[in-house]
């Protein structure tokens, strides 16, 4: 893995998607206990664009029956958080009286993993997890637990599996970090 350059930025190889793989293999497989012989139908909520690989990839490792379910929050300008989170697009189906596995790219200030949990709530989801790919434990500062964590990382800017600077970089299979 080299450098890459993306926009006016540098980025240096930080995660193998090997490491990445073996991560969401660890990730399906606490997934798959937790809801071996469930009787209803989890939906497994993909938070567009980020998490579009990680879903993908988490639903071609679990054994039980799940819905997907899609929904768009925006927040960060650039490399870092505005801070404010709007909906740039609603949940694609109805969530009422469902259990609902939130499918995150990487979770930093958790921010948007509360304004989802209070869309879920709003919409009817009888129960809802977390699960993301990427945490920031320095970052993170709310009372949430987060259910599944494939990975946590130190707090710096990141692109690959999804993860953007100004929308590119999302299709690069492993993860970079920015080189300052």
């Amino acid at each position: 893995m080299e450098k890459i350059k993306i926009w006016d930025k540098t980025f240096r190889p930080f995660i193998p998607y090997e490491k990445i793989s073996s991560a969401i293999d660890s990730v399906a497989e606490k997934l798959n206990n937790d809801f071996k012989n469930c009787q209803d139908v989890p939906i497994l909520l993909c938070v567009l664009n980020g998490s579009i690989l990680f879903t993908g990839e988490l639903m071609k490792r679990l054994d039980f029956n799940c819905q997907l379910v899609s929904i768009k929050l925006t927040s960060y300008e650039g490399t870092s958080s505005t801070g404010r989170i709007r909906q740039a697009l609603g949940l694609t189906a109805d969530i009422r009286n469902r259990r609902v596995i939130i499918v995150e790219d990487i979770v930093d200030t958790g921010n948007t993993i509360i304004e989802l949990k209070k869309i879920l709530a709003d919409h009817g989801a009888i129960q809802s997890y977390v699960c993301t790919m990427l945490m920031k434990p320095d970052s993170y500062e709310k009372d949430v637990p987060l259910d599944y964590v494939a990975m946590e990382i130190p707090n710096d800017f990141i692109v690959g599996f999804g993860l953007d600077y100004n929308e590119l970089g999302r299709n690069l299979k492993d993860i970079y970090i920015l080189d300052e």
